[in-house]
């Protein structure tokens, strides 16, 4: 019994700091730290480029991604 305190404690501050780091409101005028090509997930830009442009042409609807909304028919 001795133990099972500790771990209630200990997971149980896991799971409040887990679930009070989720939101944050970013003001605008530090959003641009945050659209930083060094904060991207990929380093091929180009490539990224290609494929949404390949999946906005095949889904037939564009928008949604943040870019501006062209045609379904590959002329953005």
């Amino acid at each position: 019994m001795k133990l099972a305190r500790p771990l209630v404690k200990l997971a149980s501050f896991v799971v409040l700091a887990a679930l009070s780091s989720g939101c944050l409101v970013v003001p605008q005028n530090r959003r641009a730290r945050l659209a930083d090509p060094m904060m991207r997930l990929s380093q091929d830009s180009l490539e990224d480029h290609r494929k949404n442009k390949l999946y906005t042409t095949r889904e037939g609807a564009a928008g949604g991604d943040g870019a501006a909304a062209g045609g379904g028919c590959a002329c953005q």
